[in-house]
């Protein structure tokens, strides 16, 4: 079985990005924002209201405070600062899911904290360490990070994940969003990416280099161009193909 995710909620105010309720049709966990990449309450509340009603997983998508650059750029925060940030958000969010009738399953970094997580040792200490703080949430990360290293070490469940559409380095990691090619754009190139990651647990990086990703989630990113077709197409042939797609986080 595998599970498909996808960045939601990422609007602010009266601006939206992306269709969150279609993409919660398809996808089987959200990964809500809470507030501090993007997100407000209201937009927190409403993305789990509809989560909850179709039986999809909620996940806090905890980011560095940076909504000015949707979280992607780093910030060195104190390691016991962001630990509390992160805290905090998961809290926020999972107060916005209890009064949905649903809880906070997990939690994936956003962004600039996702990728400081795979080598930077003290901030991905610090995500843990808030995650700890409110309770025994799985962890959603890249295959090899720190992150997972550090969620496992703390009695946490890692959840190992790639991506739909980002390309990678020949060491697993991802390719900057400023190069050329790093987000794959066209449906058929996003197909076959998750195909092979199903099938032969494996990827190609950009320069041919088979990269070995066996994995349990799979994301396709809300604010992709085509993320709705993207995911509907990911799930049918997937699908049509044997391989059950479901939610890894109970509850």
């Amino acid at each position: 079985m595998i599970d498909l995710n996808s960045d939601l909620g990422e609007g602010f105010g009266i601006w939206r990005l992306g269709d969150d309720d279609a993409l919660l049709d398809v996808v089987t966990s959200a990964n809500v924002a809470c507030g501090f990449h993007a997100g407000d309450p209201s937009t927190m509340r409403r993305v789990c209201r509809s989560a909850a009603a179709r039986g999809v997983a909620v996940g806090a998508q905890v980011s560095y405070r940076d909504l000015a650059g949707f979280g992607r750029r780093f910030i060195d925060v104190d390691p016991a600062e962001l630990a509390d940030e992160v805290l905090y958000q998961v809290g926020a969010l999972d107060a916005c899911a209890r009064a949905a009738g649903t809880r906070v399953s997990y939690v994936k970094p956003h962004g600039a904290l996702y990728n400081a997580t795979v080598r930077h040792e003290e901030q991905a200490r610090a995500v843990v360490d808030g995650v700890r703080a409110f309770g025994d949430l799985p962890v959603l990360g890249l295959p090899g990070s720190r992150l997972l290293h550090h969620a496992e070490r703390a009695g946490l469940r890692p959840v190992r994940e790639a991506f739909a559409d980002r390309a990678y380095t020949p060491e697993g990691a991802l390719v900057p969003r400023r190069s050329p090619g790093a987000v794959l754009s066209g449906t058929d190139a996003v197909l076959a990416q998750v195909l092979r990651l199903a099938e032969h647990g494996e990827l190609v990086a950009v320069d041919g280099t088979v990269v070995r990703a066996e994995v349990e989630s799979v994301c396709v990113h809300g604010d992709t161009p085509g993320a709705v077709e993207h995911a509907r197409r990911i799930r049918a042939e997937l699908e049509s193909r044997g391989t059950p797609v479901g939610r890894f986080a109970a509850g």
